[in-house]
């Protein structure tokens, strides 16, 4: 497990570089995005992956690896939106949002340290493109907790199911990395 806590800091770190390129070049404009604008962003990711992995001909010369680079920074965006609330004009420097960005991924890769330990890393035996069903899945899921306003019975919350997806798009990456 300690070569995936490595491959984890690896991918994260550069997840993490381009979010502090996109901060300094457009700032925190991101912050005004309700839950479900940023839920529609990472659906339309993950949709494209999953296009891209049907699909022989490619219109657009960008491989799955930068849309997973995006599913993990739009989560991030939406754990801390989740945190945060939402507002009506940017309001995070760029040193601020880092160490937001911070702090939710180093608890979502506590997640995954700990069901990694439980599930003995079943992920690596896991194919890429089940790893995008499983994330198109959790956004199907998080659809529907918004359109029930947040209501639940049983069911984990919308911060779970984000912490999930990034996990997964981080070992799709691993996946794709490994290749």
């Amino acid at each position: 497990m300690q070569e995936t806590s490595k491959q984890y800091d690896e991918v994260i770190e550069t997840c993490r570089s381009l979010f502090i390129n996109k901060m300094t070049d457009y700032g925190s404009a991101w912050r005004i995005l309700r839950l479900p604008s940023l839920t529609d962003q990472i659906f339309i990711k993950a949709q494209r992956i999953r296009s891209l992995q049907q699909n022989e001909v490619r219109k657009v010369d960008e491989g799955e690896g930068s849309e997973f680079i995006g599913i993990i920074n739009y989560c991030t965006m939406a754990l801390i939106q989740l945190e945060k609330g939402v507002v009506e004009q940017p309001d995070l420097s760029v040193d601020e949002a880092v160490i937001l960005y911070d702090q939710h991924v180093s608890i979502t890769k506590q997640l995954m340290q700990d069901k990694n330990h439980d599930y003995g890393e079943a992920w690596r035996d896991m194919r890429v493109s089940s790893l995008t069903d499983l994330i198109l899945q959790k956004l199907l899921r998080v659809k529907s907790i918004e359109n029930n306003e947040g209501k639940l019975l049983v069911s984990e919350g919308i911060d779970a199911n984000y912490q999930d997806m990034i996990n997964y798009a981080v070992f799709a990456l691993i996946h794709l990395n490994e290749k």
